[in-house]
């Protein structure tokens, strides 16, 4: 991945606003701001890594990426369009280019139809080889993912979660796409197998140049296969920086927070200097003035409850804190 090539995706204050209706009359009370002014940029070939907790809108931004959701403000470019104003109908040129991963494999498989047949349909309906090449081409997808010749005929209720999922990414792969959005794709998995599937993401990056949107819950996921990690809370980017430095030098209190559940190497060392947030995440329909992140921060000052920060930038890492706190910091509050 570098930099200096042109971004495959970028968004610029990207918004998904959705109303809250109340009265007899139905009529609009507010908005939950599930995605509130999103800026960032994939690279070909890249892994960005999208963490936080749940709520915080991170699915949101892949489902309105592939237009699954209304976008309510800013603009998303990809593969040199803008596609922010596309219809669903003008989508699907683009839908051939990018695709999604769902967490639930199941509920994304047609269960009357049989692995051959899902793939069979994708290859005819999008007209992506010759008839007579169909067959071959279901056998190069089903090696791709890891799955005998002999799965064809099955169908999704024959095979375990982690091979349902591994099909899924073959309807993915069968568009030959670019960019996958894999939205919590390993969550509903067993440890065991998470590690399969995250292999074998790894691997079809390597093999087919894909470029990934990698939607998790936790950092240890994206820590193996992302490049840059970006961090959401409450609906904003709040830090974005390489793997690296988001682990050897987290600059947003969140994200240090985030950082100390990370399981240590050393079984003796882990649980020790874990942080414990005060109180829930605030509702995305009523977001605190200022720092959202103020009223659960321990370093929260006047300035904090006043203004937002904006997204100060070192070198390409960005975090948005009005203040430079460290991870030694937290040592002098009482959690």
């Amino acid at each position: 991945m570098s930099t200096q090539a042109e971004p495959l995706l970028r968004l610029e204050r990207v918004k998904t606003y959705y109303p809250v209706r109340g009265g007899v009359l139905s009529r609009v009370k507010g908005h939950v701001k599930a995605v509130d002014d999103v800026s960032f940029s994939i690279y070909p070939h890249e892994t960005l890594g999208l963490v936080g907790e749940s709520g915080c809108g991170k699915s949101t931004i892949g489902r309105t990426i592939m237009h699954l959701e209304e976008q309510s403000g800013g603009r998303i470019f990809f593969d040199g369009e803008d596609i922010s104003a596309y219809s669903r109908q003008r989508m699907r040129t683009v839908w051939r280019r990018m695709q999604m991963v769902f967490q639930d494999p199941y509920s994304s498989l047609n269960p009357r139809q049989t692995v051959e047949s899902a793939l069979e349909e994708i290859l005819k309906v999008h007209r992506l080889v010759d008839r007579k090449e169909v067959g071959g081409e279901v056998d190069r997808i089903l090696r791709l993912i890891g799955l005998s010749p002999d799965a064809r005929k099955r169908f999704p209720h024959e095979f375990s979660g982690g091979q349902r999922q591994r099909i899924s990414i073959a309807k993915a792969l069968a568009m030959r796409p670019k960019f996958l959005i894999c939205d919590e794709a390993i969550s509903a998995l067993d440890v065991s197998i998470q590690a399969q599937i995250l292999g074998l993401f790894k691997e079809l990056r390597g093999k087919l140049g894909l470029t990934y949107l990698f939607i998790a819950h936790g950092l240890g996921a994206v820590k193996y296969l992302s490049d840059r990690i970006a961090v959401m809370y409450l609906g904003k980017i709040v830090e974005l920086a390489a793997v690296e430095r988001i682990f050897s030098d987290p600059r947003h209190p969140y994200t240090q927070a985030l950082l100390s559940a990370y399981p240590a190497p050393d079984p003796r060392k882990r649980g020790q200097g874990k942080i414990v947030l005060n109180g829930n995440a605030p509702s995305s329909a009523d977001p605190p003035e200022g720092c959202r992140f103020h009223t659960r921060c321990p370093f929260t000052r006047n300035i904090c409850i006043r203004e937002e920060p904006g997204l100060k930038d070192e070198a390409g890492h960005q975090w948005a804190c009005h203040f430079e706190i460290k991870r030694s910091d937290w040592g002098e509050i009482k959690q």
